[in-house]
């Protein structure tokens, strides 16, 4: 199956890392978020997709509420929340950018990436 929906570039201000200056000062967080789920042929129904409004307002409130020392576990956390929240999803796919990450020298970009099928789960 290949139809997904995407969510990029959704930036918060969050409080992750394993140093205790990110915890007090926070930083930029991105995330991207691909929603598999096969929407071809459908009707024009709100209650046949899958709801990216509420896919939004999850990982928000995961990203800003919630604190996790690594990316990795807050992109595992999410892939497993949108899983559940949304079941006529397939598969997730998701991002965590950490773009100022404490790294000496320069750098575009580190990211946590974890792709899941419900099955995985």
């Amino acid at each position: 199956m290949n139809s997904k929906v995407v969510l990029k570039g959704l930036a918060f201000h969050a409080r992750h890392g394993v140093y205790s200056e990110e915890a007090v000062l926070g930083a930029r967080f991105v995330v991207d978020a691909e929603l598999y789920y096969n929407f071809a042929g459908i009707t024009d129904d709100l209650d046949q997709v899958v709801n990216y409004a509420e896919a939004h307002a999850l990982i928000q409130q995961m990203v800003t509420e919630q604190r996790f020392d690594l990316i990795e576990t807050l992109a595992s956390h999410l892939v497993r929340e949108l899983l559940a929240a949304q079941p006529l999803l397939t598969a997730v796919l998701v991002r965590v950018h950490k773009p100022h990450a404490p790294l000496r020298g320069m750098f575009d970009d580190v990211y946590a990436e974890l792709y899941l099928t419900r099955e995985e789960v």
